[in-house]
C-alpha cells in the first residue's frame, strides 16, 4: 500500500524551487556554538554574548535537565525471606474494628496490603452502625501524617516513656494528700476497657475527677433525655421505619447526634408498592438534609422553637399561644395534620440546642408510639457536660486543680469561651 505524502504548501509542489531548497537547507542560520563557549572557561568569562545568544543557552540547558529528570529512581523489590501466612504481596487483607475518636463511632473494615492500612469500607455484618460517614473514611491519611510525634515531649524537648511515667506518678503521688483535684479531661469513650481503666485509676488517687468534653455538644439533647428515662444518653432513631419524618434544624444526613442515620434514611426512600417516606425540613441555613427533604420551610432558629411548640399544641390537642407567620401557621396546620394521618410510622427529631425543645421531641415521639423511635435502646456515643466543664474552670481559676490530664480533646482550640 504506497504512503500518503502531505504539503504543507504550494511551493513543496515545484521541487526546483530555491527558496524551498534555501529554508530545507538552513532551518537555523546561525550555529549554536555550545561545545566552544561551555567547554572553554576563558572563552566564557571574556563572552560578549548578546541577549538572543543567551536565550539559545538557557534553551539548550533546559532541555538538557528535564531529559536527565525523565530518569526515575531504581527502587528493589525484596522479598520475604519467611513469609507471613496470611499475606499475600499484591493481595489485599481486610480487618474487622471499630473507630471511636470522640466524633465519630462506627464498625468498620480496614483494607490493608502488606500490613498497610490503605483504605476504610463499611462493614455491613456489623450489628451496629456498620456504616461510616466522610471523616471516618478519610481517617486512614492520619496514619500517614509525617507531622505525628514520634514519641513523648516535656516541655517541648524529647523524653524517654520511662522517665515521663516516673515524673508523672512522682507529681501524682505528692497531690494525693493536697486536697487538690486531679482532674481527668477526656472525650466520651465508647470502651468499656478504658472506662474500667479510669475506675482504677480513680481507686488508687481518691481525689480523681473524671469530667467528659465534647467539642460538638450535645448537652441539651443528654439533658433532656436523662430528666425523662434517667441515664444520660441519646434518643435511638430508625428512620427506615417512618412514613412521615418532621425534622427541626436536625441535619440527620450530616453530624447530627453522630451521624449514622443515612442508611436508615436512604432506605425508607426508597418506593415500595407505590410508598416511600415524605420528609419535611425546616430549618435556617440550607444543609444537606435540606436539599433531600420533600418540603422545606426556611425559620430561623426562634421560630422554629415557636413552631415546634405550635405542632406539640395541635398534636395534644392543647392550646399554646406562639407568634407565627400566617404561612408558617399553615405550614405547622398541614404538618400536624400528616403526622396525625401516619400515626405511629411519623417520627420528630430536632438539633435545637434547648432542652425544652428536645423535651418537646421526646414527648411527641412518645405520644405517637413512633416505630422510629427506641427509647429502650440509647445511644452512649456522646456524653459530654457542658456544667461540669465550666465547673472545671472555676477550680482550676480557684486554686483546687492540682493536675490536670487531657487525653483527646484540645479546649484552647474547641471551648467557646
Amino acid at each position: 500500500m504506497a504512503s500518503k505524502k502531505y504539503w504543507k504548501s504550494e511551493a513543496e509542489l515545484n521541487p526546483n524551487d530555491s527558496i524551498m531548497e534555501t529554508l530545507r537547507q538552513n532551518e537555523f542560520p546561525e550555529e549554536i556554538p555550545v561545545d566552544d563557549f561551555l567547554g572553554d572557561e576563558e572563552n566564557l568569562s571574556a563572552s560578549t554574548t548578546n541577549r538572543r545568544d543567551f536565550l539559545k543557552y538557557v534553551g539548550f540547558s533546559t532541555a538538557a535537565a528535564s531529559i536527565a529528570a525523565c530518569e526515575g529512581p531504581v527502587r528493589k523489590s525484596i522479598p520475604y525471606v519467611v513469609k507471613p501466612e496470611q499475606i499475600i504481596p499484591g493481595v489485599a487483607n481486610y480487618y474487622a474494628t471499630t473507630i471511636a475518636d470522640g466524633y465519630d463511632f462506627a464498625s468498620i473494615l480496614i483494607k490493608t496490603r502488606e500490613g498497610r492500612p490503605i483504605k476504610v469500607e463499611n462493614n455491613k455484618e456489623a450489628k451496629t452502625n456498620g456504616n461510616g460517614n466522610a471523616r471516618v473514611q478519610a481517617s486512614v491519611l492520619s496514619l500517614y501524617d509525617s507531622t505525628r510525634l514520634q514519641g513523648p515531649l516535656a516541655n517541648g524537648e524529647p523524653v524517654e516513656w520511662s522517665s515521663l511515667d516516673t515524673s508523672v506518678k512522682n507529681k501524682l503521688e505528692g497531690l494525693k494528700d493536697s486536697g487538690k483535684q486531679i482532674v481527668l479531661l477526656t472525650q466520651t469513650y465508647a470502651s468499656p476497657s478504658t472506662s474500667k481503666l479510669i475506675n482504677e485509676f480513680k481507686e488508687v488517687y481518691g481525689n480523681v475527677n473524671h469530667v467528659t468534653y465534647d467539642a460538638i455538644s450535645e448537652d441539651a439533647t443528654l439533658a433532656a433525655y436523662e430528666a425523662k428515662y434517667g441515664e444520660r444518653a441519646l434518643p435511638s432513631y430508625d428512620f427506615e421505619q417512618a412514613e412521615i419524618i418532621v425534622s427541626f434544624g436536625a441535619d440527620f444526613l450530616a453530624d447530627w447526634q453522630g451521624g449514622g442515620f443515612d442508611s436508615g434514611y436512604s432506605k425508607g426512600r426508597i418506593p415500595k408498592e407505590g410508598k416511600m417516606s415524605r420528609h419535611i425540613q425546616f430549618e435556617s441555613n440550607m444543609s444537606l438534609t435540606g436539599a433531600n427533604a420533600d418540603k422545606r420551610i426556611p425559620l430561623k432558629p426562634s421560630e422554629q422553637k415557636k413552631a415546634l411548640a405550635s405542632l406539640f399544641g395541635k398534636l395534644n390537642n392543647s392550646s399554646v399561644s406562639v407568634d407565627l407567620s400566617d404561612m408558617v401557621s399553615k405550614a405547622v396546620d398541614d404538618v400536624a395534620a400528616e403526622i396525625k394521618k401516619a400515626g405511629n410510622k411519623a417520627v420528630v427529631v430536632t438539633g435545637l440546642d434547648d432542652v425544652n425543645a428536645q423535651a418537646v421531641t421526646l414527648t411527641i415521639n412518645e405520644m405517637l408510639a413512633s416505630t422510629s423511635f427506641n427509647p429502650g435502646k440509647p445511644r452512649y456515643i456522646r456524653q459530654g457536660n457542658t456544667q461540669a466543664v465550666n465547673k472545671l474552670i472555676q477550680d482550676m481559676n480557684s486554686g483546687t486543680v492540682g493536675a490536670l490530664i487531657m487525653d483527646g480533646v484540645n479546649p484552647m482550640y474547641t471551648l467557646p469561651n
